[in-house]
This record gives C-alpha cells, structure tokens and sequence, in this order.
C-alpha cells in the first residue's frame, strides 16, 4: 500500500465518499448495497456538512480509501469507514491518529453494537465504553464511547 494522504475531502469528491462509506459498511455484513442506501448516504454527506461536519478523506493517489467525519465543537468522531481494499492496513490508526490532532484532549463516538470488529478496536486504542442505547432513526443498538488523554503523574 502505498501512504494515503489524509486531507479535507472536496464537494465535488462527496458521490464518491458516499460510495465507499457504502462499501466499508456493507464490508460489516450489517447492510447490502444499494441504489437507495447509496443515495441516502450521499444526501446525509451534504446534511451533515450544512450541521458542522469537518469531513476528510485518504487520498491514495487521487482514489479515496477512506472517509472520515468529525464534529470538532462536539469533541465527536462521528464516522471513521475504510474501503475494503484498503481495510487491514492500519488506514483506519492512521486517520485514528490524525483525529487525535484535531481533537488532542478528548472526544466521543459511537458504534453499532453488531459491529463487533469495530468497537473492539476502538476498544483497544483506548476508548472507554459509556452506555448502550437504541438509535430511533435506524433501530440499531448502539454503544457510547469516549476516550480522554492520559496526564502523566507525578
């Protein structure tokens, strides 16, 4: 792989993040393709930008790999999804990382309970789990996390 590089996504780039955000959740086994999710998450892609959404990408040499959107006021991660081909390279402690620059004290998140993959690694760097809760726009059960820096002691 070569390095992608992480960068503020272009209007004219958001079908195109749409279309891998699709492909990395239906890469969950949570959801299918299709014309009508992908157009959902194409409109939600403008909505949320209008609502504050600071939306990057990882630039692979002009192919995006990876889309990442971060509410920087709320202090939230809200969607971090790496393209299939791109998954298990470590793009997604990479754009983990570069949140961690945006947000360097302290931010939140939340994942579908049935993305097990997905909040054991958050899990694993370092966000604690808070609390479960039903999400009315989807159904899905969701679980809370936040993760603050460590001070040192002493």
């Amino acid at each position: 792989m070569s390095h992608p590089i992480i960068r503020l996504a272009r209007a004219d780039e958001y079908d195109e993040v749409g279309r891998v955000w699709m492909e990395s959740w239906v890469s969950t086994g949570l959801g299918e393709a299709s014309d009508f999710l992908l157009a959902n998450l194409r409109a939600r892609i403008r909505r949320e930008i209008e609502n504050g959404w600071s939306l990057f990408v990882a630039d692979d040499r002009g192919t995006i790999a990876a889309m990442l959107a971060l509410h920087v006021p709320k202090l939230y991660l809200d969607m971090l999804f790496v393209g299939p081909a791109y998954q298990g390279q470590s793009l997604g402690r990479k754009l983990l990382a570069f949140t961690r620059t945006q947000m360097p004290d302290e931010m939140h998140l939340r994942c579908v309970r049935e993305n097990e993959k997905a909040w054991r690694w958050y899990e694993r760097e370092g966000f604690v789990f808070e609390k479960e809760e039903i999400e009315p726009a989807n159904g899905f059960m969701m679980k809370y996390y936040r993760w603050k820096r460590q001070r040192p002691t002493g």
